[in-house]
């Protein structure tokens, strides 16, 4: 599945904590006046009654600290039905065996890589292994090319330092620091951007499951139920190489784009649904044609080919990942109702498109042109996309 589905990358993606989209119904968070609901909640709050009634239904064994098997890991992700009658909403559309063998890694000692461009739900897919593993999907760093080390590691409680020096209580845990004292998982995003220093902090963790802590002449060891999954992607600019040491401590797995057009419409109507849903956004209907044809055209200029496979086309320098036909879509369904008359059009969806498409204003917007006038233009049915497209590229 594509960001997928994080959908989406996108992700579906996208990939930070701090910039997901919301996966499902909101969920109230307590705090604050009013009890405001929180905009985008985790998986494990999101989709608390599905994790609870595969929890009752597990009767296989579970790893130590897992609240499910790994066979109702996999079900969570993939969807499907209780004996009882829960069904379980499909979080990611792929390959069955991709679920499988990222699950089973978990389970050994071998932490895990998801790999894949930008848009195929590596975040989607690590929160949701997170969130059914352990129930919390909050144990997370995100990678950025300013990423100390001590995002990995530890900090210091610097008040607490400079009175009482280097102590237990002066010491600021780590999500990974946290994960292995508690038997977690524990995240770490866009892997490729940190720094290669820092990214090798984590070779001693993986490898001796152990984090050192020299200043007290001490260590946090790795209880059971402790592992790592970290995503990454080689498509975008300003990565870090993985070095060989580090990465023999992943199993890679890599996450592909959606492998038809209609798991790639079935992805982005889930996924659309849902965050209208936490937008509060009305249904869109007919919104369907609209949606098939955003993923056609995301489709044909990815490909560099036509569906029919008769014209060759020139691709555009963006990714035009499943995560960005979600915000195309999402944002047109925010116009038809906000105004427009609900239903969703061409003309919603076309701006969306165009800066989607046009990230290189010289080369991009050229390789549009001609796309519009020799794909779109002749297509039967496309007349009113044509349109609104040439409308909004003048």
């Amino acid at each position: 599945m594509s960001e997928t589905t994080r959908a989406a990358d996108g992700a579906a993606t996208s990939t930070g904590a701090g910039a997901r989209t919301s996966t499902g119904p909101v969920a109230a968070t307590g705090a604050g006046p009013g009890d405001e609901q929180a905009l985008r909640p985790h998986a494990e709050e999101a989709f608390a009654g599905e994790l609870a009634a595969l929890a009752a239904a597990d009767d296989r064994p579970r790893p130590a600290r897992w609240n499910l098997s790994p066979w109702a890991v996999a079900l969570y992700l993939l969807g499907g039905a209780l004996p009882d009658g829960t069904v379980i909403t499909p979080k990611y559309v792929g390959p069955r065996r991709i679920v499988e063998v990222a699950v089973t890694t978990l389970a050994t000692d071998r932490a895990l890589l998801l790999l894949g461009v930008p848009g195929t739900a590596k975040t989607w897919v690590s929160e949701h292994l997170a969130a059914a593993i352990s129930g919390d999907s909050t144990l997370l760093v995100q990678g950025t090319a300013g990423t100390p080390e001590e995002a990995i590691r530890y900090g210091w409680n610097y008040a607490q330092l400079l009175t009482h020096g280097p102590s237990r209580a002066a010491l600021v845990h780590s999500p990974v620091m946290r994960a292995m004292a508690e038997g977690r998982i524990a995240r770490v995003e866009e892997l490729t951007r940190i720094p290669a220093d820092v990214q090798d902090t984590l070779i001693t963790i993986l490898s001796e499951k152990t984090l050192p802590i020299p200043e007290l002449g001490s260590e946090t060891q790795a209880v059971r139920g402790f592992n790592l999954i970290a995503t990454a992607n080689d498509r975008d600019r300003g990565v870090n190489e993985l070095s060989s040491a580090l990465r023999r401590r992943f199993n890679t797995v890599v996450l592909p784009l959606p492998a038809s057009a209609q798991d790639e419409v079935d992805i982005v109507s889930r996924r659309v649904e849902q965050l209208g849903r936490g937008l509060d956004l009305p249904a869109a209907p007919r919104g369907a044609d609209e949606i098939r044809r955003v993923v056609t055209v995301f489709r044909e200029l990815r490909g560099g080919v036509t569906e029919d496979g008769r014209t060759k086309l020139k691709s555009p320098s963006g990714t035009l990942s499943t995560a960005e036909a979600i915000s195309v879509v999402t944002n047109g369904l925010a116009l038809a109702a906000h105004f427009g008359d609900g239903v969703l059009r061409a003309g919603d969806v076309a701006a969306g498109i165009l800066g989607a498409v046009v990230r290189d204003p010289a080369a991009d917007r050229l390789i549009w042109q001609e796309y519009l006038e020799t794909v779109v233009r002749e297509r039967e049915g496309w007349k009113d996309f044509y349109r609104a497209c040439r409308e909004v590229s003048a």
